[in-house]
């Protein structure tokens, strides 16, 4: 069977980094099998999902390089989730309950202090039709659970291995609220069903949902699909991350500037026995893909860690990766600009500023006007080619007795007005000969 992944956020807010690592090992995964990706958005919280939301999410996804096979909003497939509810309920494994939250929490309670676990005691099922009448009629709404059957439920999970649980220990889950609205799985369940997904990537936080989800798969008359549980991401410090800092969201990775590529690099080899390291490609990452080297560790998010990995990335791209880019930025000098400044790079944007070093107008640092001058007297060679950096600096040293940092320094400050820089060797000759004899005078060019 081919295998068929979904990735499923809800639209009631952006992306973070919890996220894009979900949605990349969904994608990798599938890629590695010839397989599809399914981006499915869970919308049936109509009260808080927006369309904003919902395009962020979409533009996030592409801007990751993800491409989806097939795209679906859930609060289109209601009448689905209503012919399943129709026929839980036909079987008896969805049944009505009438306890307030208030109610069920005194339950809760009162289970721990006699040492047992704070399961659901099942009291909805020994009411009579009469007694659902007279709670409807005092106003209350029923609420809709999932009658588990009691037997251990196992599974092959991709990431941890075999797994099982006891359904008797657990709690009938809820799938419809008192209002009528759906919670996440039975809809879930419902579209994995009727989207032939075979392979659920998601999170570990999710295991304890999956016993329940197994059994409402085969209640529905549909084969389990296989389930993949994924270790989680913690902060640099080790805490838990928040979902409020934006600087975890890729809108704030991408306004901050760094590549697609450094942040599936960073999120896809994080927690794993690969190196995080720059890959140029996804393509790349696709063939070092293997669930077998995932961590049952939690996964460590250092937002500084990912922007020395960007630096390295640009650091490593070929001009062919940037040109169209460089151009968007208003960036000329061709191939030779980019080589001689792209290791100086943090994000990509900055060679916007380099690119007006070598332009102009500048204004130069000069440390000793009287040095500038007797430095442009023996700046005799053209600032042509590489080799006029070497043939200055040899000029001036054997004209002033100047070297190390008294020589290159203040050459560098009347050049650039910058502490540092790109090589000047390459820089030089793109500044040209005119403007760089200029700024040793002094002026402005």
């Amino acid at each position: 069977m081919p295998v068929t992944v979904r990735f499923a956020p809800s639209p009631t807010g952006r992306l973070h980094a919890g996220n894009i690592r979900t949605a990349l090992l969904n994608y990798l995964f599938a890629r590695k099998h010839g397989g599809d990706f399914i981006l499915r958005l869970d919308d049936t919280d109509q009260a808080r999902s927006t369309k904003a939301f919902a395009k962020g999410i979409e533009e996030d996804v592409v801007w990751l390089g993800i491409q989806w096979a097939k795209l679906v909003h859930q609060s289109d497939r209601f009448a689905l989730y209503e012919g399943a509810v129709e026929r839980l309920k036909a079987m008896g494994r969805l049944y009505p309950a009438y306890e307030t939250p208030e109610e069920l929490d005194l339950k809760r309670k009162r289970q721990l202090a006699r040492g047992k676990p704070p399961v659901y005691d099942r009291a909805a099922l020994q009411l009579s039709d009469e007694d659902k009448a007279r709670l409807e009629a005092e106003g209350r709404a029923p609420h809709w659970r999932f009658k588990l059957e009691p037997r251990d439920v196992v599974w092959d999970d991709l990431v941890r291995g075999r797994q099982h649980v006891d359904a008797a220990s657990l709690s009938d889950p809820v799938l419809i609220r008192g209002d009528g609205t759906y919670l996440y799985t039975l809809p879930s369940v419902v579209d994995d069903i009727d989207l032939g997904v075979t392979h659920v990537v998601r999170g570990e936080d999710h295991v304890a949902n999956t016993a329940p989800q197994i059994q409402l798969f085969e209640a529905l008359g549909a084969t389990p699909p296989a389930f993949g549980h994924h270790n989680l991401l913690v902060g640099p410090d080790g805490q838990a991350l928040s979902k409020r800092d934006r600087s975890l969201a890729i809108e704030g990775l991408r306004a901050e500037g760094l590549e697609a590529l450094s942040v599936a690099s960073y999120a896809a080899t994080i927690g794993t026995s690969d190196p995080v390291a720059p890959h140029v490609s996804l393509d790349e990452l696709v063939e070092a893909f293997d669930f077998i080297k995932l961590s049952r560790a939690p996964a460590r998010f250092d937002p500084h860690e990912l922007r020395l990995l960007n630096a390295k990335l640009l650091h490593a791209l070929p001009y062919e990766a940037v040109a169209a880019r460089l151009e968007g930025l208003g960036v000329g000098g061709g191939e030779a600009f980019w080589e001689a400044v792209r290791g100086n790079l943090a994000v990509l944007s900055e060679a916007k500023m380099w690119w007006g070093v070598v332009q102009g107008p500048l204004t130069p640092v000069i440390e000793s006007p009287e040095l500038a001058v007797r430095r442009r007297s023996c700046s005799r060679p053209s600032p042509g080619d590489e080799e006029t950096w070497p043939a200055w600096c040899a000029a001036v040293k054997a004209e002033t007795g100047a070297k190390g940092k008294a020589l290159f320094h203040p050459l560098r400050l009347a050049l650039t007005a910058a502490e540092t820089g790109p090589e000047l060797k390459h820089l030089l000759p793109l500044i040209g000969r005119d403007r760089a004899l200029a700024r040793l005078e002094g002026k402005t060019a």
